[in-house]
């Protein structure tokens, strides 16, 4: 009866956990080609998301990328910047650009965080980094955003996706997630998940060579 008890009270707790972090789960990921096509290389990983809201099926993720695959542009979006200035993503377009997608709720996001910082340093005037914040406004604001970044030292740029303008153009239902687009503005990779350092630097040489 004990040992009954213990599980009951084990399962009520991680289903609690469960709704509070708004439905968390673990993924498979990796780097694979854009548009994906039926075999495609990638990168075998174990990476982490957090879902918004969870899905388990692969037709949304196929819808994600549709606006894309028809078009040799990456789908542009407006976001706002630390000074709430309105930019587009083509607006960076010219140089090679890393897309991602993150919150600081998400611990995936912030475990792959670093390795972002380390790269937009290394890369600097030479690969534009966006990293776009889901800013619900709700568990997610810009005060918290930048409370966060501050906190963590960090200096590559974030924008806000206030009114989730990029997170539905790009279909995100999970995060963190991560697009490696051409200086033509043409998308030639992605991940969904958290991935490596290795991983990035991999999908920033299918962007950007020396």
């Amino acid at each position: 009866m004990k040992r009954l008890s213990i599980r009951m009270l084990i399962s009520l707790l991680t289903l609690s956990l469960l709704l509070t972090a708004a439905s968390c789960t673990v993924i498979g990921g990796g780097i694979e080609t854009y548009p994906q096509e039926e075999t495609t290389d990638s990168v075998a990983a174990d990476t982490q998301a957090d879902t918004i809201p969870p899905s388990t099926d692969t037709q949304a993720d196929s819808e994600a990328h549709t606006e894309a695959e028809s078009s040799d542009k990456a789908p542009d979006f407006t976001v706002l910047d630390g000074e709430g200035n309105q930019v587009k993503l083509s607006d960076f377009f010219g140089k090679p650009i890393v897309l991602n997608f993150w919150a600081s709720w998400c611990p995936p996001c912030k475990a792959e965080l670093p390795d972002f910082e380390e790269a937009c340093k290394k890369y600097d005037g030479r690969v534009t980094f966006l990293m776009v914040n889901l800013t619900d406004n709700q568990r997610e604001t810009v005060d918290i955003a930048k409370s966060f970044i501050q906190s963590e030292g960090y200096t590559f740029p974030v924008y806000y996706d206030t009114a989730y303008e990029a997170a539905t153009v790009y279909g995100v239902r999970s995060i963190p997630q991560t697009y490696f687009i051409s200086a033509e503005g043409e998308p030639v990779a992605y991940a969904t998940g958290m991935i490596s350092a290795a991983q990035l630097e991999q999908g920033i040489g299918m962007i950007y060579s020396e």
